[in-house]
C-alpha cells in the first residue's frame, strides 16, 4: 500500500511539473509601500489612470510606460499598492502591452468580461480594471498571459544585489 502512494505521489509530482505549476517563492515586501485597504485613501489617480482602472479602458498598444521595462521589481496596482506580478514573469508577447506568465498570489483576480469573450482581470484588493488575461497562446510553458495596462500599475525596482 505504500509503495502505491509513493508511486502516485510521483506521478502527481511529474504531472504538476509539465503543466507549469510552480510553488511561488515569497516577495520580500521590504520597501514596497503598504497595501490601501480603504478606498478614501486610494492613490490618487490621472484622468487616463481613472479611465483605465475605473472604466475598464485600454491605452493604445506600444504607448504604456512598462510594454518595454526590463529591469527587475514587483508591478503593484496603481490605485492600492496591492503586489500583482514579478518581473521575472514578464515576457515580450508583442502586443504592446505589459505581459506577464504568473501573478503574485492573492493579487489579481478573473471576471468574465462585459462582451462575454474574453477574461478581465483585476486587482484581488480594490478591484480596479489591469487588463486582460489569454490562454493557450504558446508565448511561455505557463500557457499565459495576463496582458495589463501600464497605466494600471506602478513598478518598484529590487534593491541591487550586488551592494548587499
Amino acid at each position: 500500500m505504500k509503495l502505491y502512494r509513493i508511486l502516485y505521489f510521483i506521478l502527481a509530482m511529474v504531472i504538476c511539473s509539465s503543466c507549469g505549476y510552480s510553488q511561488q517563492a515569497p516577495i520580500n515586501v521590504e520597501g514596497l509601500p503598504e497595501v490601501i485597504n480603504d478606498p478614501d485613501n486610494y492613490n490618487e489617480l490621472s484622468s487616463k489612470e481613472k479611465n483605465i482602472i475605473l472604466k475598464e479602458g485600454t491605452e493604445r498598444a506600444f504607448t504604456g510606460k512598462y510594454y518595454d521595462t526590463k529591469k527587475e521589481g514587483i508591478y503593484l496596482c496603481k490605485q492600492c499598492n496591492n503586489p500583482l506580478f514579478k518581473s521575472e514573469d514578464k515576457f515580450n508577447s508583442g502586443s504592446g502591452w505589459p505581459a506577464f506568465d504568473d501573478i503574485i498570489e492573492g493579487g489579481v483576480e478573473e471576471r468574465t468580461d462585459d462582451d462575454g469573450m474574453r477574461t478581465e482581470i483585476i486587482c484581488a484588493n480594490c478591484k480596479g480594471h489591469l487588463g486582460h488575461v489569454f490562454f493557450n497562446e504558446g508565448f511561455t510553458k505557463k500557457m499565459t498571459r495576463h496582458c495589463a495596462n501600464s497605466a494600471s500599475l506602478q513598478f518598484f525596482p529590487l534593491p541591487d544585489k550586488k551592494s548587499n
